[in-house]
């Protein structure tokens, strides 16, 4: 091979690769290789927020809410740096999280609607501040379920998922 052909096939490959390349890259974790950020839930009743990824760190606060939805913004080792509705968090143990979906209600008398259609039957009413198992989601509305009543909610009054996310 030539060195003026190599030089052109090596051209070629890096053009080609160069505009193939995804116009955006999501960030995966360095431990899991999971997605971050993403959504989880509290497991425990409790857990520890350090102040950084060991038990050697300092506790800031104490989580006290099973089911509670953090976003994981990053990862080391055993330990996810969690953030909740409000942007506060730290480091915790991922023993204590869960892969379980939940979402925060941001709006006092959320309706749950039997069909993902601002018309149809409600089913229930949401107080503020209430913690619901996360189902399927569309561009605009997402299943929930919470004691025993179930239905489907306007993403956007929703704390835990994302908005362009989409879910079986």
């Amino acid at each position: 091979m030539t060195p003026k052909l190599r030089s052109v096939l090596i051209g070629t490959f890096a053009a080609v690769h160069l505009f193939s390349a995804p116009v955006y890259s999501e960030e995966v974790g360095q431990v899991t290789n999971l997605p971050v950020p993403r959504f989880v839930s509290m497991k425990a009743s409790e857990g520890n927020v350090r102040r950084g990824p060991s038990l050697t760190h300092r506790i800031d606060w104490v989580f006290k809410h099973r089911d509670l939805p953090l976003r994981i913004t990053a990862e080391h080792g055993h330990w996810r740096r969690v953030e909740d509705r409000d942007g506060m968090g730290g480091w915790v143990h991922y023993s204590l999280l869960s892969g379980t979906r939940t979402v925060l209600v941001e709006q006092d008398r959320l309706q749950l609607r039997a069909r993902p259609d601002p018309k149809a039957p409600i089913e229930a009413e949401l107080e503020l501040g209430v913690i619901a198992r996360l189902g399927a989601c569309d561009l605009e509305w997402c299943y929930l379920r919470v004691d025993g009543f179930k239905g489907w909610a306007p993403k956007a009054r929703l704390w835990g998922v994302g908005a362009q996310e989409l879910r079986d």
